[in-house]
């Protein structure tokens, strides 16, 4: 007698059928997967982005109208040529009194 005929075929076709449905639920795991890390990739870059575009704005403002300004220095404005006065005369000292001295007390 033969064994196994039709059962034999049909344990194939089966084993078969769960090889094939265990590989698709593999590759829409890793297809899954794959468009995850891209989509998180993504709004990571996206979220660096807006964070580095913040701290210079944040530095710029800091350094242009806040109190990392720099203090304005008064600039000397050119006196124009052909128009200064002529000294007039020589200045003559002041006297002023000699200072006191007080005496030192001897011991």
């Amino acid at each position: 007698m033969a064994v196994g005929g039709k059962d034999r075929k049909d344990r194939d076709a089966r084993a078969e059928r769960e090889r094939a449905r265990l590989y698709q639920a593999r590759r829409q795991f890793h297809d899954g997967q794959a468009r995850r890390r891209t989509r998180d990739n993504l709004i990571a870059g996206v979220a660096g982005g807006i964070l580095v575009l913040g701290l210079v704005a944040a530095q710029t403002a800091y350094f242009v109208a806040g109190p990392g300004m720099p203090e304005p220095t008064p600039t000397s404005t050119p006196t124009p040529t052909g128009t200064t006065p002529a000294p007039s005369g020589t200045p003559e000292p002041t006297t002023s009194p000699a200072p006191e001295t007080t005496p030192v007390p001897t011991p």
